[in-house]
């Protein structure tokens, strides 16, 4: 749904999911004991050894909260900056970091995020740990106040997105925007990119196995079309040579 919002617009896209290795080495470099615990733990221990309390402290939730706003803070001011992820802190909100008129959270309801989470094949240790943020992520939201959409399969993205655009409408009219095909292409390598980092950051780790250059991931087509919002998928390592384009849009890509 950030991503609709960032093509449609010309907004900076920022991805917490993007940042998660980056953000577990500034904390294994700061000494935060959580993340060297979880850094030293096999997947069996993380998973089915780890109580609910230490999957919780381990995924690092609230430091990398804080990281985030250290994140968005270094990033330029022009284009307006949409950024997403569970990790985002709501506490942020109404304190001169994120106006409480351009913040929603999307909370899933519980049978919802079961039913996806069956669906993806999500095994149980992962499964308690995404269902006890979710709690987590719900009391924060309703402590700080802000506007909140449940999700829960009864409507569909387009509409989700535009119910996103209602509360944010205001921000989206003021701006600044990118407003050229090239600004938006700008944008999309930017995101892309953070993308293919966080395939190579994961299997950087001394436990992770495989080659990060053959990862598939699903890039954003970077045609610039302001109408365009289309998934590539391609290799993690094709990214240094070639832009994602979606078929049919490759006439639309000027040359470097």
């Amino acid at each position: 749904m950030a991503t609709r919002l960032a093509c449609r617009y010309g907004l900076r896209l920022y991805s917490a999911d993007t940042r998660t290795w980056l953000h577990r080495d500034r904390a294994l470099a700061a000494g935060v004991a959580a993340a060297r615990r979880w850094e030293a733990m096999t997947p069996v221990e993380r998973w089915q050894h780890s109580s609910v309390a230490g999957m919780l402290e381990t995924s690092l939730h609230h430091e990398r909260g804080a990281m985030v706003i250290e994140d968005l803070a270094a990033l330029p001011v022009s284009p307006l900056i949409v950024a997403e992820g569970s990790v985002l802190p709501a506490s942020a909100v109404g304190r001169g970091i994120a106006a409480r008129s351009q913040a929603v959270w999307l909370m899933p309801s519980p049978q919802f995020q079961r039913r996806q989470l069956r669906g993806r094949g999500t095994p149980p240790g992962p499964a308690r740990l995404y269902s006890a943020l979710a709690g987590l992520i719900k009391n924060e939201a309703a402590r700080a106040g802000v506007h909140m959409i449940t999700v829960d399969g009864s409507r569909s993205v387009a509409q989700i997105v535009a119910a996103v655009e209602d509360i944010v409408a205001g921000a989206l009219a003021r701006g600044p925007l990118a407003s050229t095909a090239r600004e938006r292409q700008v944008l999309r390598r930017e995101a892309n990119e953070a993308l293919a980092a966080q395939a190579y950051g994961y299997h950087a780790r001394p436990w992770a196995g495989g080659d990060p250059a053959a990862a598939v991931q699903s890039f954003i087509c970077e045609c610039g079309d302001a109408g365009c919002c289309e998934f590539v998928p391609m290799p993690a390592g094709a990214l240094r040579d070639q832009r994602p384009a979606a078929p049919g849009h490759q006439h639309r890509i000027p040359q470097r």
